[in-house]
């Protein structure tokens, strides 16, 4: 006998919430609060296919689970890598992981960034801070399949130069020929010789064709509402503009209601949305 709907229900959302076992490959810091995860199958088979923009429910046991966007290359389904922040309880103790240690994954949950929908237009990815790790899978399977795209352009902001993620990655797309990348600092330093000033600076003087281009931005709140606005300015439609709104989200499948945003469910709907749906939830203060 079937079991009664609510029953199957509850069933299937408890099986969404039981993380597997993943084992650690490598703990690296980046900056002075930010560090990478790299994560291998515990057992053979659990390889994950994943979407850039997409995020993974991590549980440290005892201690409590988080979700984090994907930051790694999209090809490789044997390794699934994790860039963030330590700022909480949970995290604090993730980046204290050691090679060989074990942690709860669950997921890929969310939307992607819509990489395919971009072929044959001009690209412009624009992070803030952390935000360029969630956008760094976005841009692995734009230069995977480099000639399906026109002009693609990559503008990064930070507080400082002691901010910058992924320098030495940085530095190879920058020696790129078919890639555009432009990095700045809130503050510089002696040492710097780069720009000063904020992201949303650096969209007027981008090499792109508003009239045919998508743009992907991740970053804090402030600066995703000013970018946009750029982006307006410059002549890029709201609807071929795409955020991801990370923030808030707790349980990954839309059942405890924490990032529920005037009828939307970030996990579930978002992360990633076209701006023009998310517009009035982004302006307003704190949400």
């Amino acid at each position: 006998m079937n079991p009664a709907p609510e029953i199957a229900t509850a069933t299937a959302a408890a099986d969404g919430m039981l993380p597997e076992v993943w084992r650690v490959d490598r703990v690296r810091r980046e900056t002075h609060d930010t560090f990478t995860l790299e994560l291998g199958p515990e057992r053979p088979g659990s390889e994950r296919a994943f979407e850039p923009g997409q995020f993974n429910m991590l549980y440290v046991f005892g201690v409590g689970e988080v979700p984090i966007s994907i930051s790694g290359d999209p090809r490789r389904r044997d390794r699934v890598v994790h860039t963030t922040r330590a700022v909480g309880r949970v995290t604090n103790v993730m980046s204290g992981l050691k090679t060989g240690g074990r942690i709860g994954l669950r997921g890929p949950y969310g939307t992607p960034w819509p990489v395919a929908a971009a072929q044959g237009r001009d690209v412009v990815l624009v992070a803030g801070g952390i935000g360029l790790a969630p956008l760094r899978p976005a841009l692995y399977a734009i230069l995977h399949r480099r000639n399906d795209f026109r002009n693609v352009v990559l503008l990064y902001g930070t507080r400082s130069p002691g901010d910058i993620l992924f320098r030495q990655e940085l530095e190879r797309w920058r020696a790129r020929f078919d890639l555009d990348v432009h990095v700045t600092v809130d503050r510089g330093a002696p040492s710097w010789k780069g720009n000063v000033g904020v992201v949303t600076t650096l969209v007027q003087k981008a090499p792109f064709d508003p009239r045919n281009a998508v743009a992907f931005i991740c970053g804090p709140e402030v600066m995703i509402r000013f970018t946009a606005a750029e982006l307006q300015r410059r002549g890029v439609p709201l609807d071929d503009v795409h955020i991801s709104m990370e923030r808030n989200m707790k349980c990954g499948i839309g059942l405890c209601g924490h990032c529920q945003l005037a009828g939307v469910f970030v996990c579930r709907d978002g992360p990633v949305f076209p701006y023009s749906r998310v517009a009035d939830l982004v302006t307003q203060w704190e949400v």
